[in-house]
């Protein structure tokens, strides 16, 4: 019986971006019995608001602290170049439409790629809706559904597993099989730890 192993997480969350390599070695060395799953967690609702200064040099200084615990690059010029809102579901949104088209992991890369290498603004349509188009969606669909109810209510669908699974930090690693979850501790630095903690639930359960 497949085992599934979830990944909660926000596209537009810095620790995300930070552990995105270790994710890429997981999946490598991932037992083909175990299926993962991504799950958007949603750090922040839809907002036109201006995000306050002290928010902003908050969140700076986490991009600071990552890149001197793990090495991540950010681009700062982020802060300079747009009017920044605490607002991630329109992102999240997008991976919704993406996954729709077998396209969620693509997009996730694009837009953090598009953030915090490239210093645009993932809570903007336009931002969006280009990434899109550069991964291989038609850019008008994805414009006329990217914001509809039933695109709110699919992500809708993500936040209340999210919940159910009683997740409230990103990024989160949860393995589940039959009706028992157990949590899957974060290492930002050796892929190898995380593997192990897998392969030993494995062998326990009897996957």
């Amino acid at each position: 019986m497949l085992a599934t192993l979830y990944y909660v997480h926000d596209p537009m969350c810095s620790w995300c971006y930070a552990f995105k390599p270790i994710l890429d070695s997981i999946k490598t060395k991932l037992s083909k019995e175990i299926n993962l799953v991504y799950v958007c967690g949603g750090l922040a609702k839809h907002t036109d608001e201006v995000m306050p200064k002290d928010q902003q040099e908050k969140i700076k200084s986490i991009w600071k602290q990552i890149e001197q615990e793990i090495g991540t690059k950010f681009n700062y010029d982020f802060w300079e170049k747009n009017t920044p809102q605490r607002a991630t579901y329109l992102a999240c949104q997008a991976l919704i439409l993406a996954r729709q088209n077998n396209k969620e992991e693509a997009m996730l890369e694009a837009i953090q790629k598009a953030y915090y290498q490239k210093a645009l603004n993932p809570s903007k349509t336009e931002v969006l809706a280009k990434l899109a188009h550069e991964i291989g969606l038609d850019k008008k669909h994805f414009e006329t559904h990217l914001n509809t109810q039933e695109t709110q209510q699919l992500l809708e669908g993500d936040l209340n597993l999210r919940r159910k699974l009683g997740v409230r930090v990103f990024p989160t690693l949860l393995l589940k099989y039959k009706k028992e979850s157990y949590p899957i501790g974060i290492n930002f630095n050796d892929s190898a730890k995380i593997i192990e903690q897998i392969e030993d639930l494995s062998k326990n359960t009897y996957f």
